[in-house]
C-alpha cells in the first residue's frame, strides 16, 4: 500500500516549487512527481542527484525522504523476532532468512551509498552473532557460513563510506569473516576475504608488499575452490607488482589470471564476483603504475564501452580513464571522463571513485584556468555540498 510522502512534499514547497514547476526543473512530467509523492514511485537513480540540487538537501537526506513511510527493511519477519527473543530456539529457517538479508544487501552494495546500507548490515550482522551464541551445533555452523558473508560486506561498507580511511575496522571485519570462513571449512570465503584484507593494503595503505602477500595466499586458498578467486587475486597481484615497478611480473600475472578466468565453470564457488571486464580494468590500472598512460588509455577505453552499469567499478574505471588522458596532456577528454564518473559517483559515493576524483583534480591544477577544467572543479564543490 502507497504511503504519502508529505517530507518530500514539504521539501518542494520550502524550495519554492509547485509539483508543475518541479516537474519542469527535474526534466519529467507532473504526474511523476505525482506518483513520487504519493509513494506510488520511486525517482530512478540518474535523477536524484539533480533531485537533491533541486531541493537544496544532500542526497542521504533525499533518501529519507523518498524512504518515509516504507516498510522497515531491516525489521525481521515474525518468525524471527521470535528466535531473537528465544535464541535457543533458533532453527535453520531463520538462517535462511538472516542469509536472504545479506544477499539482498550485497546485491546493493555496488550501486547504493555505503552509508545507507551500514546500519541495516550491522543489524544484521549482530544477530547472527548473537544466535550463534546460543543455537544448536548444527545450526551454529550454517550461522558462521551466513557470519563470514556478512563480515566480508560489512568490512567493505566501512572502508567505502570512511572513503578507504578507516583500514583498522575494515581488517577487523575481513579478519572475522575469515575466522568464521576457517570455522565451516569455506576456502572460498576465507580466499575472499584475504582478497578484501589485500584491497585495504594496496588502495588505503598504499603496501604493495603486504598486498602481494595477501594475494598470494587468497590465491592459494582457491586454488582447489574457485578459479574466479584464483584470478582476482592473481589480477590485484598484478597490481602490486605494478605499484613496485616490476613490469614484467605484472605481464605475467595478468597473463596467469587471465588463464584462471578462462577455466571458470558454471560450479565455481564465486562465479557471481565474475565480470568480463576485471581484466580491462586491472590491466589498464597496471600501465597507469607503469607509467604507460597510452597503453593504459587504449585498454581502459575499450573496456569502459563494456562496462555501462553505473557501478562504483565504473567510477573507478572513468577515474583511471582520465589520469590515462590528463598524463598524455588530454585535457579535454580528462575532463570528459571525469565528468562521466562523476555520474556515476553521484549515485553511488563509492570511496574509490572518490579518491581518483580527487587525484585527477589535484594533476588538473596546472591546467586551472581552463574553462573544462575550471567547469570539472566547480562541479565537483557542488557535489560536495550535497554530501
Amino acid at each position: 500500500m502507497a504511503v504519502r510522502r508529505t517530507g518530500l512534499v514539504r521539501a518542494r514547497k520550502a524550495a519554492g516549487f509547485t509539483q508543475e514547476t518541479f516537474a519542469e526543473a527535474a526534466g519529467v512530467d507532473r504526474s511523476a512527481v505525482a506518483r513520487w509523492e504519493t509513494g506510488v514511485r520511486e525517482p530512478s537513480p540518474h535523477l536524484r542527484w539533480k533531485l537533491a540540487k533541486l531541493l537544496r538537501v544532500s542526497l542521504d537526506r533525499l533518501d529519507e525522504l523518498i524512504t518515509e513511510g516504507a516498510p522497515d527493511r531491516g525489521a525481521p519477519s515474525e518468525r524471527l523476532a521470535h528466535v531473537l527473543l528465544h535464541p535457543t530456539s533458533a532453527d535453520l529457517v531463520a538462517v535462511a532468512e538472516l542469509r536472504q538479508q545479506v544477499y539482498e544487501l550485497d546485491e546493493r552494495y555496488d550501486r547504493a551509498p555505503s552509508t545507507s546500507l551500514l546500519a541495516e548490515t550491522g543489524q544484521t550482522l549482530g544477530r547472527i552473532t548473537f544466535l550463534s551464541a546460543h543455537a544448536t551445533h548444527r545450526v551454529r555452523r550454517e550461522l558462521s557460513a551466513v557470519e563470514a558473508q556478512c563480515a566480508i560486506l560489512m568490512g567493505q561498507l566501512v572502508w567505502d563510506a570512511s572513503q578507504r580511511r578507516d583500514h583498522r575496522t575494515a581488517h577487523m571485519y575481513f579478519d572475522q569473516a575469515g575466522a568464521a570462513a576457517k570455522r565451516v571449512r569455506d576456502s572460498a570465503t576465507e580466499g575472499l576475504a584475504l582478497l578484501r584484507k589485500s584491497y585495504v593494503a594496496l588502495y588505503g595503505q598504499k603496501d604493495p608488499r603486504t598486498g602481494l602477500s595477501l594475494t598470494t595466499r587468497a590465491a592459494d586458498v582457491t586454488a582447489q575452490t574457485s578459479q574466479v578467486l584464483s584470478g582476482l587475486a592473481t589480477l590485484h597481484a598484478a597490481e602490486a607488482h605494478a605499484m613496485m615497478g616490476r613490469q614484467a611480473d605484472c605481464e605475467a600475472a595478468l597473463t596467469e589470471a587471465g588463464s584462471h578466468f578462462d577455466r571458470i565453470d558454471d560450479d565455481d564457488a564465486a562465479l557471481g564476483l565474475f565480470s568480463p571486464t576485471q581484466q580491462g580494468r586491472l590491466a589498464g590500472s597496471c600501465y597507469l603504475f607503469l607509467g604507460e598512460p597510452r597503453r593504459a588509455e587504449h585498454i581502459l577505453e575499450a573496456t569502459s564501452a563494456q562496462l555501462r552499469n553505473r557501478s562504483k567499478s565504473e567510477a573507478i574505471l572513468l577515474g583511471n580513464l582520465s589520469l590515462a588522458r590528463l598524463r598524455q596532456g588530454k585535457v579535454d577528454e580528462a575532463a570528459g571522463a571525469l565528468h562521466q564518473a562523476m555520474d556515476v559517483i553521484e549515485l553511488t559515493w563509492g570511496g574509490g571513485g572518490l579518491n581518483i576524483l580527487f587525484d585527477a583534480c589535484r594533476e588538473m591544477q596546472p591546467w586551472r584556468q581552463q574553462p573544462e577544467v575550471q567547469d570539472v572543479y566547480d562541479r565537483m564543490m557542488s557535489l560536495m555540498a550535497t554530501r
